[in-house]
């Protein structure tokens, strides 16, 4: 993975007083972690948001403040909805050598049989999963092969992911990632939260009616 560098100021503007900041352009930002102290910082607005807009809360960034680099993560983007602006950015300082824990967004991938061929409708479980390993080794993304959900009931678990053996997922290996299904709604919730459920089978002269809907 290519090194993503952010560059930043130590800034002693705190307050109401940071809209003047912004105004100049700067976006003010937080660093802190285990092993610095929380240092105020702001980086230039423009570029840094074209970088940020870019990145996964699991991408590793490097943040340089006055000639020193702190490997981290973003934790927290504050955003001006209304104007689709950064108001404030919150990173985690990590160490290279130490394990970390965080969550690492799912990304579904492919085209699923079950969709194309009987109309299945896809109802996510998990948008995210737990892991741990050493910073370097964090996925931006951990990308799920659809596939494979060949016909109605046609279920992923987090153990059927294949992931490298320098991550380890936290969560448990039952738990429902994604399922192919023509269920009534409250069976899919119930699917969605893990629960067993037995798939409703559509028969062929129903599809024209349920597209219409």
């Amino acid at each position: 993975m290519e090194k993503v560098v952010l560059k930043a100021e130590k800034r002693d503007v705190v307050g109401k007083q940071v809209r003047a900041l912004r105004r100049a352009g700067k976006l003010p930002a937080v660093l802190y972690g285990r092993h610095i102290e929380p240092l105020n910082i702001a980086l230039e607005a423009h570029s840094a948001a074209q970088i940020l807009s870019k990145l996964t809360s699991s991408s590793l960034v490097t943040v340089e403040v006055d000639g020193k680099e702190y490997p981290a993560l973003v934790r927290e983007k504050q955003r001006n909805f209304i104007k689709n602006t950064l108001l404030h950015v919150d990173f985690l300082a990590v160490s290279l050598t130490e394990k970390i824990t965080t969550n690492v967004s799912i990304q579904l991938e492919g085209v699923a049989p079950a969709v194309k061929d009987f109309n299945a409708i896809l109802v996510p479980g998990l948008t995210e999963l737990e892991v741990e390993c050493l910073p370097t080794d964090l996925p931006e993304r951990i990308i799920v092969d659809i596939s494979g959900l060949k016909e109605i009931g046609d279920g992923l678990y987090v153990r059927d992911l294949v992931i490298s053996d320098k991550v380890a997922v936290l969560n448990e290996p039952d738990e429902l990632i994604v399922v192919a299904t023509a269920m009534a709604a409250e069976e899919v919730e119930a699917a969605a939260a893990g629960e067993t459920v037995e798939p409703e089978i559509i028969e062929k002269g129903k599809k024209e009616e349920e597209e219409a809907e």
